[in-house]
């Protein structure tokens, strides 16, 4: 079975310049835990139900080592700023998660499931060449492990 099998293909999506009250909003009228967000038809960015909670999250301060008459930050510096870009912001651009993990249509599900897990991704844009054609979720994927059949109703000879 491949990505494609599975995906949804209703993707909704938001631009750039959604507000966050109206993604947290779609996201809870739809039942949604992601959405990609598009630019001139291309996927820049996605924002999941992640993004919006790290919002109201305690950030990180970074530690400072001090030398001579000079505080040199000890890395997270990069990490410190998304984290700070996140809580100030006010659109889906300020919040979303770059770059995008995004799956081919003719992936396998081991793979959808591969790149979700060792990504943390979740939904995963489905993409034909540049376009995208659709989104799986971990729900399609749990759906599928439901609609399979058990080992034990498959008979041998």
């Amino acid at each position: 079975m491949k990505a494609r099998d599975i995906m949804t293909t209703e993707v909704v999506t938001f631009a750039p310049d959604t507000p966050i009250r109206d993604i947290a909003r779609i996201f809870r009228e739809r039942k949604l835990s992601g959405a990609p967000v598009v630019e001139h038809g291309r996927v820049i960015g996605i924002v999941t139900e992640v993004d919006l909670i790290a919002r109201h999250a305690r950030p990180h301060y970074p530690r400072y080592l001090p030398l001579l008459d000079a505080m040199i930050p000890l890395g997270g510096q990069r990490e410190y700023q998304e984290i700070l870009r996140h809580v100030l912001g006010l659109t889906a651009r300020d919040i979303m998660t770059t770059p995008v993990k995004t799956i081919a249509a003719d992936a396998e599900i081991e793979d959808v499931a591969t790149v979700m897990v060792e990504n943390r991704a979740n939904p995963l844009p489905v993409m034909e060449g540049e376009q995208m054609v659709g989104i799986v979720s971990h729900t399609d994927l749990i759906r599928t492990l439901e609609e399979a059949p058990a080992a034990s109703d498959t008979t041998t000879p």
